[in-house]
């Protein structure tokens, strides 16, 4: 029963939350910046385009725009909040009544500055993405449900939020532990993950951006586009996999920048003959070979 009430108090919260985004716009509503955010960026691929041939509306620019609210909103409301609940309090009771341990915080930051708490959070954060991205290659049935997003045949801003909602899942259960093992003590990580998303589309939009030295400490477009090409160096399952933070790709090796990359074909092996509809590509992972 208590799990049950946690799965409806998780639902309804969400629900409620998401009514009050959308009906009350204001400064700390993240439904009306990631609209915002998206069209600005958006601006700047038409009014200064890298591909200047590609289309203004490219491939596949609404579904990437429906995949935009699904993966943020939707798959909440249909019921991921609910369920992740249920099971982050499933895995404490776990915790708590076999091995006796009732908080898992090793490193208490929550008495350190507030910008350094949010700092240490998108750091740890990155790395750990960076790490559960090379899963996504390396693993078999993930690259399927990865594959969604490298579906991408001409990119832009929103092939940033094209992904399948396995990947949510996925994400969030491996970054739930490390970074609950450290006290962070902030409710509110609204900057942090405004700026990943800032960096996350400048990263998919068709764009260029020569960052300078600063390139070998932030991902861009134009380091991101070879992680989405369609011709990889031999024998290597990906490229570039830093989502926010390109750090992590020239410590490990995983570096690759041949040349710029501007009109190089994107995608994988059978990439032209992939579903273009949202419900094919959800259940294509799952279909046999």
């Amino acid at each position: 029963m208590t799990y049950w009430q946690t799965f409806l108090d998780s639902f309804t919260g969400y629900a409620s939350y998401l009514a009050n985004e959308v009906l009350n716009p204001h400064w700390g509503n993240y439904f009306y910046w990631l609209i915002g955010i998206s069209a600005a960026v958006y601006v700047l691929e038409l009014l200064f385009p890298w591909r200047k041939n590609q289309p203004k509306i490219r491939e596949d620019f609404w579904l990437d725009t429906f995949y935009m609210f699904f993966n943020f909103f939707l798959f909440g409301l249909v019921g991921y909040n609910a369920v992740s609940s249920v099971a982050v309090q499933a895995f404490n009771d776990f915790l708590a009544n076999t091995f006796g341990v009732r908080n898992l915080v090793a490193i208490n930051v929550a008495q350190l500055p507030h910008w350094t708490q949010l700092l240490i959070l998108f750091i740890v954060r990155d790395f750990v993405q960076w790490n559960v991205h090379r899963l996504l290659h390396r693993v078999p049935f993930l690259w399927e449900v990865h594959k969604v997003h490298h579906s991408v045949r001409e990119m832009g801003y929103a092939a940033h939020l094209r992904y399948h909602f396995g990947e949510t899942i996925v994400y969030r259960s491996i970054e739930y532990i490390p970074l609950a093992m450290i006290g962070f003590g902030i409710q509110d990580f609204l900057l942090v993950h405004l700026f990943t998303i800032v960096i996350g589309h400048l990263n998919h939009a068709n764009i260029y951006l020569p960052l300078g030295p600063l390139k070998y400490l932030f991902n861009n477009p134009q380091m991101h586009i070879w992680h989405h090409a369609k011709e990889l160096p031999k024998g290597s399952y990906g490229i570039n996999y830093g989502i926010s933070l390109s750090l992590w790709d020239y410590l490990f090796g995983t570096a690759w920048i041949p040349s710029d990359g501007r009109d190089i074909k994107l995608g994988f092996d059978e990439v032209d003959t992939y579903p273009h509809g949202f419900f094919s590509q959800m259940f294509k992972p799952f279909q046999r070979k």
